[in-house]
Formats: C-alpha cells, sequence, structure tokens
C-alpha cells in the first residue's frame, strides 16, 4: 500500500488566482526541506489534451519528455522543481471518459450501469494515486482546474472528498480563493472567500488550508473572521499578496509557513529548513541586474503572451545568469513588412521568432529573418522560427524565390520544407505530432557544441514538417550549416549561419526544458550575444 500523502489544491470566487503558482511553491519548499515531492494537474475540459486548442482559449502547450501535450502550468512545476514531468502529471476530463468509455466497449462492465458515481469518480481516483503507488513520492500535490461550483469540476471534488474520507491524515485540501480589495470602501472584502468555502463545503469537502489571493495584507482581525467562518484554524489562513514575479512566491509562502501547516496536517516531520539559497541568489540577481537587453519576440499570438509562457520564463532564468535584464519587446508578424522592419527593430539587441503553425504572419516572420540576417543581429528561431529561417536563405540567398513550405504552399517548386514521411499517412489531429525527447548528434566544431559542451543532446519536438535534406547541399555551400542532425531520421535539426555573430535555428522546443537551476545554455548564449550587440551599439 502507498505511503505518499496527497495535497489537493482547489481554487474559488475566479479563475487565474495562480494554483499552479500557488503549488509549484508549495512543492519547492516541501523538496528543499528534504520531500521528494511531484505535482500533476487535473482539467475539467474535455479535450483529451491541449494539443488541438487554439493558444487563445489555454495559452501554449508544454510537451513533456514522454510527449504529452499537457497544460502550460507542468513547465511551472518544472521550472520550480528542477524535476521532469511525464503523461501521468496531467489528466484531463476527455481522457477520464475515453478511458471509462473503452472499458465499457471492452465488456469491463458488462451488466452494469456506467455512472458518473462509481465508474467515473473511480478513474479519477486510479488516476489521482497512480504516482504515490510509484513509491517515486513522498508528497503528491493535485491540481483541480477551475473553480468550485463549475459543473465541469464536480466529479474531481466528489473524488476528493471520497479520497479524504478513504485516506484521513494521508490527505489534505487548500482552498485557494480571493480576498478583493473594494476601492470605493477602502476595505477588503472576505465574503467572497466565505461564499467559495460554502460551496465546497455543500459539495462535502472542508478545506485544511486557505490561501487568500490579495492586493494588501490581511490582519489579523481579517484572519481571524476567516478562519472563524470557514471553520479552519487561524494560521492555516494564509495570505498570498500580489508579488513583482512569480519567482518570489516560495519565499512569502515560506514566510507565511504554509510548508510548515501542511506538513502539520500530514503528520510528517520537518526534518531540517528548506534550503532556499541558490534560489535567494535567483532572486537577487533578478531583481538587481547588472545591464539591460531589448530582444524581440516576433510570432502571432502576442496579443496572448501565454501562448509563449515558456520562452519568455527561458528569458528570465538566461537573463540571471547574465546578470542582466531581458526585456522582451513583443512584435506581431501579422504587422511586419519590409517597410515597417527598420522601425520597429530599431535598438534591438536580438531576435526571436516563434514557432507556430499555419502561413498567418508567415510573411512577417520571413521579412523579419532577412532583416537580422543582413544586419548581423542575433537571431534565434525556434520550430517554425527555424524552418522560416530556411525559406528566408532559399528566397534571398540561393535565388529561389518561390521557396517555401508545403505547409503553406503544396504547389512551390522549391519545397525547402516539407511534411515528415511518416506524417503524410496521418489522418487524426490529436496526439500524433513527433511529441517529446528526440537524440541529437552535433557537429564537431559547431557554435552548438560549443555552447552545449557535448556532441550528443536530447531535446523536445512538436512538429509534423521538416527541413527538406534534398536541399541541404546548396545550403551548406552558401554558408547555411547543418550543426545538428537526428541519428535515426537524419532529420536536420539545428542550422547556424557561417560569418554572422549568432545565427541558430532549431527544429525543436528548447524553452521547455529551461528551469530556475538549469537555464538553457542556447537561451544563456543568446542573451549573452544580445549583450555584446549592445554593447558594441553603445560605442
Amino acid at each position: 500500500m502507498s505511503t505518499a500523502k496527497y495535497i489537493f489544491v482547489t481554487g474559488g470566487v475566479t479563475s487565474s488566482l495562480g494554483k499552479g503558482i500557488i503549488s509549484a511553491s508549495l512543492a519547492k519548499l516541501l523538496q528543499a526541506r528534504g520531500y521528494r515531492v511531484t505535482i500533476q494537474k487535473f482539467d475539467p475540459y474535455i479535450n483529451v489534451d491541449p494539443g488541438t486548442l487554439n493558444p487563445y482559449e489555454h495559452g501554449e502547450c508544454y510537451v513533456t519528455n514522454d510527449g504529452a501535450e499537457t497544460d502550460l502550468d507542468l513547465g511551472h512545476y518544472e521550472r520550480f522543481l528542477n524535476v521532469p514531468t511525464s503523461q501521468a502529471n496531467n489528466v484531463t476530463t476527455g481522457r477520464i471518459y475515453q478511458t471509462v468509455i473503452n472499458k465499457e466497449r471492452e465488456g469491463a462492465y458488462l451488466g452494469k450501469t456506467v455512472q458518473i458515481i462509481p465508474h467515473i469518480t473511480d478513474e479519477i481516483k486510479r488516476r489521482m494515486v497512480l504516482l504515490g503507488d510509484s513509491g517515486d513520492f513522498d508528497i503528491i500535490i493535485t491540481e483541480i482546474g477551475g473553480t468550485v461550483g463549475d459543473i465541469e469540476s464536480l466529479p474531481y471534488i466528489e473524488t476528493v472528498r471520497q479520497l479524504k474520507w478513504e485516506l484521513g491524515s494521508s490527505c489534505m485540501v487548500i482552498h485557494l480563493t480571493l480576498v478583493p480589495f473594494l476601492a470605493a470602501a477602502g476595505e477588503l472584502k472576505t465574503k467572497p472567500t466565505q461564499h467559495s468555502v460554502k460551496a465546497l463545503l455543500e459539495l462535502g469537502v472542508q478545506p485544511d488550508i486557505l490561501v487568500c489571493r490579495t492586493e494588501h495584507s490581511l490582519n489579523a482581525d481579517l484572519r481571524r473572521k476567516i478562519a472563524l467562518f470557514c471553520n479552519v484554524n487561524v494560521n492555516a489562513v494564509i495570505e498570498s499578496i500580489d508579488a513583482s514575479t512569480i519567482y518570489d512566491v516560495p519565499i512569502l509562502m515560506y514566510k507565511e509557513q504554509l510548508d510548515k501547516v501542511v506538513l502539520a496536517k500530514l503528520k510528517l516531520a520537518l526534518q531540517h529548513e528548506p534550503e532556499l539559497e541558490h534560489w535567494k541568489a535567483f532572486l537577487g540577481k533578478l531583481k538587481n541586474p547588472v545591464n539591460e537587453v531589448r530582444i524581440g519576440l516576433v510570432g502571432k499570438y502576442i496579443e496572448l503572451k501565454d501562448a509563449y509562457k515558456s520562452i519568455a520564463e527561458a528569458f528570465i532564468h538566461a537573463g540571471v545568469a547574465n546578470e542582466c535584464r531581458v526585456k522582451v519587446e513583443w512584435i506581431h508578424s501579422d504587422k511586419l513588412g519590409e517597410d515597417s522592419i527598420e522601425s520597429k527593430f530599431s535598438g534591438l539587441h536580438g531576435v526571436l521568432v516563434a514557432p507556430g503553425f499555419g502561413d498567418r504572419g508567415i510573411e512577417g516572420k520571413i521579412a523579419a529573418i532577412k532583416y537580422v540576417r543582413e544586419n548581423n543581429i542575433p537571431f534565434f528561431g525556434i520550430c517554425l522560427g527555424m524552418q522560416c529561417a530556411m525559406i528566408e536563405f532559399g528566397r534571398n540567398v540561393l535565388g529561389w524565390k518561390d521557396a517555401h513550405s508545403t505547409e503553406m504552399n503544396p504547389e512551390t517548386k522549391h519545397p525547402v520544407i516539407h511534411m515528415m514521411e511518416d506524417q503524410k499517412s496521418v489522418t487524426r489531429k490529436g496526439g500524433t505530432m513527433r511529441l517529446g525527447e528526440y537524440s541529437c548528434n552535433l557537429a564537431k566544431g559547431s557554435k552548438v557544441a560549443a555552447i552545449y559542451g557535448k556532441t550528443k543532446i536530447g531535446e523536445r519536438h512538436r512538429h509534423r514538417f521538416e527541413f527538406n535534406s534534398k536541399f541541404l547541399e546548396a545550403y551548406e555551400n552558401a554558408g547555411m550549416i547543418a550543426a545538428g542532425i537526428n541519428p535515426d531520421l537524419n532529420l536536420v535539426e539545428i542550422v547556424e549561419l557561417k560569418n554572422h555573430p549568432w545565427f541558430i535555428g532549431v527544429q525543436y522546443h528548447p524553452e521547455y526544458k529551461s528551469t530556475v537551476e538549469t537555464p538553457h545554455p542556447l537561451f544563456v548564449k543568446f542573451v549573452r550575444a544580445a549583450l555584446d550587440k549592445s554593447r558594441e551599439l553603445a560605442k
């Protein structure tokens, strides 16, 4: 039988209160005290995974080593804990129902009426304790998506109720809620929190700890009032005040003694004070940069910056590694043309062309790459960004004016980007791309081999299209070098341009592997190249 302890994190009043950041921060504190911790996210939508969701709906789709397309909160989990997540760390209602329906079709419930309780809740329960059953973790934190009262979340709350009854002191619930400040009244209001807890109680779940999001500090009287009306101890009313950066939150939660209250509820030893020296050093450098660089991020989802969440966070990690603030300039590729490039790129020290799908904004990305290539501005292309670099080079250096990707122009005579062979027979969209970690051999003497400090790497992918290797000889003769090759498919994974200060494109997504403790080397060196450019321009 599993000896793991389970913590469930629910939310009320409104979405986007930060359950993922609170979960990751608590996990960081418990990990720093010596416990083996992991976090999982249960999403109430019926999509099987976020892979087919538009980024405007849920932000970026995060990809794990084992090829799971997951919620972006898993990125926070990895960035805080520096521990890889997997398919088991993100579960959706779609996956739950798919499993139960498949079992019904196979005859597993023969003769029985399949119902929400017990069949759906049993499958949720099985998945909730799966990581605990592995024996690899002491504490499993489970974030329940959505808010209490949502129809979609009801089966999850019911499962939590059952687990609290079954597991006793090995299980607890943290409820994240809002204590809004009404400017007209000049005071914080606790009634939304009271109603949120009441809704949870009506579903049979008494929270053990309340984490209260607030713009202003909660005084002792407010804490006592919340404790009294919500039936929790005063020390279990935790203030979560707005912070200047998400990386402040573990320290704020430590000051609020959230980890101590949790361990007491779970009847676990404190062991030792959390080792947070590295984290505090990171924060010190983040808040006291020596330099600043301006990097343009060119993409088509600029209105919703969560679409590029991992890239934005990787820039923070790389900035700290260079004791430098990275000021990201968000540039909409739809609004870029050769006539507007110079004004928009004036003063930039580097340009990253972001990943994506489809032809919207593609010409803007290509125009941006032409400008940075010709003006020796450090360039970093990720996935589609690399593909656009190859299209631009084909058109403007090799002279193939119709060079394109067959994703956008199936009739081009120079399909420098084309669909991978094993993708041509794929008809279903969900979970069918080239996903997860694949190996890559780096060319000796290449810039990327020096950056990584080794010649064999593994990186995470999410794509269907690739560089068409039949054109490789022409590209290399003109100075665009294949610096990284997948050994299994002979797929060009990395390109770099000769006689340019820093021009690198990668087919994979390095941003997924960047964490506080181990910032990704490509981002670190790209920011350093941008820093060199800023010093050059300042002369």
